[in-house]
């Protein structure tokens, strides 16, 4: 009874020529899409509208009846627990 290989033989040559015809693919693709050089419009010069800040608003009666907050005080009691994993 002898054994024969012919059958792998025939798929390990089909899947070769796939991996060929994938490489060469991938290869067109990168060649058309990444390495030809793209052509940028020219640009253009930006002008930022001027901003012009108005201080009279912060003449406001109002504004300057505002008191700033109080300091908050740091925790004073021992937070949280030793190790928060272990269960209660």
């Amino acid at each position: 009874m002898a054994i024969t290989f012919q059958e792998k033989e025939r798929k390990q040559k089909y899947w070769i020529f796939v991996f060929i015809i994938i490489i060469f693919a991938v290869f067109f693709v990168f060649r058309s899409g990444i390495f030809q050089k793209k052509i940028f419009p020219p640009l253009t010069t930006y002008n930022p509208p001027k901003i012009e800040i108005n201080f009279e608003v912060l003449k406001n009666p109002f504004l300057k009846e505002l008191l700033p907050y109080e300091e908050i005080k740091p925790f004073q009691e021992k937070v949280g627990r030793e190790n928060p994993f272990l269960p209660y």
